[in-house]
C-alpha cells in the first residue's frame, strides 16, 4: 500500500515559526544599503538647513540695512521686489516657441505693469511729492499739473496698451494670447493689492511696516525650526512638509514676538513718526497715545522677593497681539495658496534667486 505524504508535506508550527524568523531577516547588504542611504538624506537635510540658514541671515542683515536708511528706501526695495515677483510670474505661462512668433509681446506685459506702478504709488505718494517741492515755485507747478492729470495719464496708457494688445493678435495665435493678457492681469492684482496697503503704512510709520513683516518671518522660521526638529503630524496635503507641530510651535512663538517687538520698536521716533514728504532727514514727532507707556503695579500680584514691582506697557502692544494672531494663523494659508499654485503648475519654487529658498514669490507668499 502507497504511503500518503501529503500530511507530511504539511509544515509542523515550529518550523513556521523558523520559516516566519528567516523571511523577517534583512540581508546584510540590504542593511548596509539602506544605512547608507538613510546617512545621504542626513546629510542632504542638514546641508539644505545650513544653505537656507546662510541666505537668512543676509537676508535679514540687508533688511535691517534699509530699514536704518528710512522711508524712502524701504519704498524702493518694495518696488524691487514687486518687479523681481512680476518677472517670476510672467515665465510662468510663457512658451518660448510661441513668443518667437509674436516680438515685443513681452513688452506688454512690463507696459501694463508699470502703468499700474504709476497708479497705484501715483495716488499714495502724490501729497508728499508736492510737501518735497513747495519751496521751488517751478517745481511746485509742475508737480501740480501732473497731479492733475494723473488719472486721465494712467487711463490713456492703459488704452494704449490695450490697443497694442489688439494689433498684435495673430491667427492660431489668439487663445495664448488671450490668456496671457489674462495672466497678466492676475498678475497686477496680487502684486499691487497687497503692497498698496504696505507702501501707505510705510509712509505713515515704519513700525507699521516693520512689525507685520518681521512677524511674517519669524513665523516661517519659527515653522521650519519646530517642524525640522519636532514635526511629525502632516497639516495639509498641499504642503507635504508643513506639520501640525511646525503651525502651533510658530504661532506661539509669534504672538509672543508681537508683544515683545511692539515694546521694542514702539520706543524709537523713527519708527514711529509718519513721514510726510519724500525727504530722508531724520524724524522729530509726538508720539500718538498708541506710543506712550501705561504703567501697572505689580506689587500686590508679585512676591517680595520679585525684582520688578511695577511693569510699562505700550497700547500698541495690544494691538500687536491680534497683528501676532493673524501672522500666526491667516498669513501661513497664503503660502498654502501658492504650494497649490505650484503643484498645479508642476513646478518647485517660482524661481532660483534666493539659495535655499526659491524665488522671490517663494518668499513673499505669506507677506
Amino acid at each position: 500500500m502507497q504511503k500518503d505524504n501529503t500530511t507530511s508535506a504539511l509544515p509542523t508550527p515550529a518550523a513556521r515559526v523558523r520559516q516566519r524568523k528567516r523571511s523577517n531577516e534583512v540581508p546584510p547588504e540590504a542593511s548596509k544599503a539602506n544605512g547608507n542611504h538613510l546617512l545621504a538624506d542626513d546629510r542632504n537635510k542638514y546641508r539644505s538647513m545650513w544653505i537656507r540658514a546662510r541666505s537668512t541671515v543676509w537676508m535679514i542683515g540687508g533688511f535691517a540695512l534699509i530699514i536704518y536708511m528710512g522711508h524712502l528706501y524701504i519704498w524702493a526695495m518694495v518696488v524691487v521686489i514687486q518687479i523681481f515677483m512680476a518677472r517670476e510670474l510672467f515665465c510662468l505661462l510663457r512658451k518660448t516657441h510661441e513668443d518667437s512668433h509674436l516680438p515685443g509681446f513681452r513688452l506688454l506685459n512690463w507696459h501694463f505693469f508699470f502703468t499700474a506702478m504709476l497708479f497705484v504709488y501715483g495716488r499714495i505718494l502724490s501729497q508728499r511729492l508736492v510737501n518735497t517741492v513747495t519751496p521751488d515755485k517751478f517745481l511746485y507747478k509742475l508737480v501740480g499739473n501732473l497731479i492733475k492729470y494723473h488719472m486721465v495719464t494712467c487711463y490713456f496708457l492703459y488704452i494704449a496698451g490695450f490697443m497694442w494688445f489688439i494689433l498684435t493678435l495673430k491667427k492660431k495665435m489668439y487663445k495664448y494670447q488671450f490668456g496671457q493678457y489674462a495672466w497678466t492681469h492676475m498678475i497686477l492684482i496680487v502684486v499691487f493689492t497687497q503692497s498698496a496697503f504696505t507702501v501707505a503704512n510705510i509712509f505713515e510709520g515704519i513700525f507699521w511696516f516693520l512689525l507685520p513683516a518681521s512677524l511674517i518671518v519669524i513665523n516661517d522660521i519659527a515653522a521650519y525650526i519646530f517642524g525640522f526638529f519636532f514635526g511629525r503630524t502632516p497639516l495639509i496635503k498641499l504642503s507635504p512638509k508643513k506639520t501640525w507641530e511646525g503651525f502651533i510651535g510658530a504661532s506661539i512663538a509669534t504672538i509672543i514676538s508681537a508683544f515683545v517687538l511692539a515694546n521694542i520698536m514702539g520706543r524709537f521716533q523713527w519708527l514711529t513718526c509718519p513721514r510726510k514728504d519724500l525727504s530722508t532727514g531724520w524724524l522729530h514727532c509726538d508720539p500718538g497715545p498708541l506710543f506712550k507707556p501705561e504703567y501697572f503695579d505689580l506689587s500686590g500680584w508679585v512676591p517680595r522677593w520679585f525684582p520688578w514691582k511695577e511693569v510699562s506697557i505700550l497700547p500698541v502692544q495690544w494691538h500687536a497681539l491680534c497683528v501676532g494672531l493673524f501672522a500666526s494663523i491667516i498669513a501661513p494659508f497664503g503660502g498654502f495658496f501658492a504650494s497649490g499654485f505650484k503643484r498645479a503648475f508642476k513646478i518647485k519654487d517660482f524661481g532660483d534667486s534666493i539659495p535655499g529658498h526659491g524665488g522671490i514669490t517663494d518668499r513673499m507668499d505669506c507677506q
